[in-house]
């Protein structure tokens, strides 16, 4: 490791540190934004801001060169109420740095900027450097990077940092929730019915349970979906109109999210309404230069079940970074500090490998 690059990973996790002490869940980012764009001007880099957001461009951006966008958020989720530590107190134990937002996603996020202010300076890149700090991930807002997009150059690829113990996910399912509704006749509870919509509910559990979906992905694997929540009844003596049900479907790449809405609004034996389309699934050319750089320096590539913020870009896409996707939204959430160490090193060398 380089003195340069050192010092740029000391910086980093001084950075994650004054980011954890920053209460940030999503639409409340104000201050650590601030605390980004002091980051990058400390190196001498311009910043812009929208909302919440803070992106910066290479030094040296040349309009007729591809676009290559790093991005993470700053945003966290609530912590939990299993937290034994203080989240927003910041400190180190055998070799861990622990408080809420560490893995998902600070250490993705401070290792990204390290990452663009190494190549800051540096000409004759094969792709100009779009970095882009972005707010309102965890609850996909309006203010997040899917804002922030219509105002960036267009991408032509995109590095989304989110914890893969910096394997690369050449994959990411979509995901469409779909509000159900099993309907009956409302009755009181002393007499007959035939038509029970409680009742008429479990023939229909037992079709989302045996339901499959004839498409499988070779990254992704199969579509994936899941009652999650059901809700039916006020009062014990009266047999309510309807049951109401959440189902959570997760795309895989053989399908669009439109494609999934039609099969399951003209199949099931329910009425089926989707929430949202838009958060479709992702993916990358396994031959991919970008991917085929990480590969030759020995990571794993795999399909991830979770959603992130590729599901707002349209490019060709990877998520790679440093913490493991297990840990996130835990109690006493922690990333190694030599996974922050590792994953600048890594960004750095597959970009290298990419950019020349």
């Amino acid at each position: 490791m380089s003195k340069s690059q050192d010092i740029l990973t000391k910086n980093a996790i001084e950075l994650l540190q004054e980011l954890i002490s920053i209460p940030s869940f999503s639409g409340e980012e104000d201050k650590t934004a601030d605390a980004i764009a002091a980051f990058l001007h400390s190196f001498g880099v311009e910043t812009h801001r929208q909302d919440n957001n803070i992106y910066a461009f290479n030094k040296y951006y040349d309009e007729s060169k591809p676009n290559l966008l790093l991005n993470s958020h700053h945003d966290t989720v609530k912590p939990n109420t299993a937290y034994t530590k203080d989240p927003f107190h910041p400190h180190i134990e055998e070799g861990k740095l622990f408080g809420l937002g560490s893995n998902d996603a600070g250490g993705c996020l401070v290792s990204l900027l390290a990452t663009f202010v190494h190549f800051y300076e540096k000409e004759g890149l094969s792709h100009n450097l779009i970095m882009a700090a972005t707010a309102e991930e965890e609850d996909a807002g309006e203010k997040s990077l899917r804002g922030l997009l219509p105002i960036l150059p267009d991408i032509d690829v995109a590095v989304v940092g989110e914890p893969t113990l910096m394997d690369l996910a050449i994959a990411e399912k979509g995901l469409v929730v779909f509000d159900a509704v099993v309907e009956g006749t409302p009755s009181h509870a002393a007499h007959p019915n035939d038509n029970n919509a409680i009742y008429n509910t479990i023939e229909v559990l037992q079709w989302f349970k045996d339901y499959t979906f004839d498409k499988v992905s070779e990254a992704l694997g199969e579509v994936k979906m899941t009652v999650t929540q059901i809700n039916a009844g006020k009062q014990h003596n009266v047999v309510p109109a309807q049951v109401d049900l959440v189902v959570d479907v997760r795309v895989n790449d053989c399908y669009t999210n439109q494609e999934i809405a039609e099969m399951l609004q003209e199949e099931a034996p329910c009425k089926m309404t989707p929430r949202s389309l838009r958060l479709n699934s992702s993916c990358i050319d396994p031959n991919h230069d970008l991917v085929k750089s990480g590969v030759a320096l020995g990571r794993k590539t795999y399909g991830s079940p979770t959603l992130s913020d590729q599901a707002a870009l349209s490019c060709q896409s990877v998520k790679l970074g440093p913490g493991d996707s297990t840990r996130s939204h835990s109690a006493d959430e922690f990333i190694y500090v030599n996974e922050i160490e590792e994953g600048i090193d890594l960004y750095i060398k597959i970009l290298s490998g990419f950019l020349q």
